[in-house]
């Protein structure tokens, strides 16, 4: 069977990043495209982006390269690629090139939108999640017709609104249908990686619960010393609503609709996972001093973050900042949830129990109003076939001097869900480079360079493998 030639591969990756990728990434990171859910005037900016994209990949030598930016009315843009190949068969490649908001903390010398290499490390907001995914999968495709060896078709999508939950997305979906195909193999490059030694496959992603929870008691602010003992506060009747979803000694969710059984494969993927990781299941975390994790078991870690559900209060309204705090009982306190649910529960379910559990009986007849944001589904990937497993295998093995790791994510990639539901037979390669210290989401984000590099390698071995099966 014809396999990628791989010191030339990796070689040739090599080349691509230095000199092409790199400096494309660096424009891309100083492009501020949020996603439309953190800024309304989103569409100057995206633009910009896929521009950028759309001028890099028109470039590459690729053999029938067609490129369309698919543009449907009152949405967010999609560009679609479209690479001819042997046989029936269809690879789909996924990226999405919106960004997360800029994020408070960055270090000293560090910008969300100023690009800075310090050795392995690309630092700047986007980079790793998930600008460099347009440039390595074109890049993957490349290697493999360098080495004239047969693909099948390649389909490669790149959406502009999965930091908003891929609101756009499912329209695309219908409306590109022919175009896509019928994928047998499906290849992401938005998730993580437990270290950057190895290629590790993601095998199932939570989903996402999100809305603003609310609590009024006050028409207006009151003197404090006046009302208090009198007049219920809003933050501790907010406290009073969120215990109902979690308990805030261990944070275990209390909901059972909301909990799944851990299959026996994932349990066990657990944990060889904490066997490799050890204690980066969670050092990688940048823990103040004398802090530690909600758990001491690594196995136990692993399954909190990717099959169980978890609340996070990432957002707060109704309270001043401290120095402009006066003695005044404020009239309402609302904050943001964000409530990671486990593959396999069902989003909107889960957000009508949501809501139910925390709009019922309200304490003082409190007005209470939970505004769901996001629904997102979860996904579980279905059995690995040999061919892909050995295929993994041996690309791993070639390009990182390891052997591959099987992981579940505990975050969301809507479309995964999406395709799984809607293309229940093919294979999925779920990956990326989102490692320990990258901070996806956070302040210092970066992309580690290397692991690009190698990862883009073995990507076009997974496709080259696919076709040669």
């Amino acid at each position: 069977m014809p396999t990628l030639d791989a010191p030339r591969a990796l070689q040739s990756s090599q080349r691509i990043w230095d000199q092409e990728i790199l400096p494309a990434l660096y424009e891309y990171i100083r492009i501020p495209n949020k996603s439309p859910a953190y800024e309304p005037r989103w569409q100057q900016n995206m633009d910009r982006a896929v521009a950028l994209i759309e001028g890099w990949c028109r470039k590459q030598p690729i053999a029938g390269l067609q490129l369309e930016v698919v543009r449907l009315p009152g949405r967010t843009p999609v560009i679609l690629m479209e690479i001819p190949g042997e046989g029936s068969e269809t690879v789909l490649l996924y990226g999405h090139l919106d960004k997360q908001p800029e994020m408070t903390g960055w270090r000293q010398g560090l910008s969300p939108w100023q690009p800075i290499r310090e050795g392995d490390k690309l630092y700047g907001r986007g980079g790793a999640d998930d600008g460099y995914s347009s440039f390595a999968s074109m890049a993957a495709i490349r290697l493999v017709q360098e080495q004239k060896l047969s693909h099948a078709r390649c389909v490669v999508l790149i959406e502009a609104c999965e930091e908003s939950g891929s609101t756009d997305l499912p329209a695309y979906i219908e409306h590109l249908a022919t175009r896509i195909g019928k994928p047998s193999l499906v290849v992401c490059l938005d998730s993580g990686c437990g270290n950057y030694d190895q290629l590790w496959m993601t095998t199932s992603l939570r989903g996402l619960v999100s809305g603003n929870l609310r609590v009024d008691i006050l028409a207006e602010g009151v003197h404090s010393g006046d009302a208090s003992g009198i007049v219920p506060e809003s933050f501790r009747i907010l406290r009073q609503l969120l215990s109902r979803l979690d308990d805030e000694q261990t944070g275990r969710v209390k909901i059972d609709g909301l909990q799944v059984q851990v299959p026996a494969e994932r349990l066990k993927q657990a944990r060889l996972t904490a066997e490799v990781l050890g204690d980066e299941v969670w050092n990688k975390f940048p823990f103040v001093p004398g802090a530690r994790p909600v758990v001491t078991d690594k196995i136990e870690m692993i399954l909190n973050r990717s099959w169980r559900p978890a609340l996070s209060i990432t957002g707060i309204d109704g309270l001043p900042p401290l120095e402009s705090a006066g003695n005044v009982l404020r009239p309402y306190t609302a904050c943001k949830i964000s409530l990671r649910i486990p593959p396999r529960v069902d989003p909107g379910a889960a957000a009508r129990v949501v809501k139910e559990t925390l709009e019922k009986d309200p304490p003082y007849g409190t007005r209470v109003a939970f505004e769901g944001e996001k629904a997102s589904t979860g996904w579980d990937a279905p059995p690995l076939a040999q061919w892909l497993s050995s295929s993994v295998d041996r690309a791993s093995r070639s390009y990182f001097g390891k052997p591959p790791m099987a992981i579940g994510e505990g975050g969301t990639i809507p479309f995964m869900g999406m395709l799984g539901e809607k293309f229940p037979d093919a294979q999925f390669l779920i990956t990326g480079v989102l490692g320990p210290g990258s901070n996806a989401h956070g302040p210092n984000e970066f992309l580690h360079i290397p692991t690009g590099i190698r990862l883009t390698a073995c990507v076009a071995s997974v496709i080259a493998d696919h076709f040669a099966r």
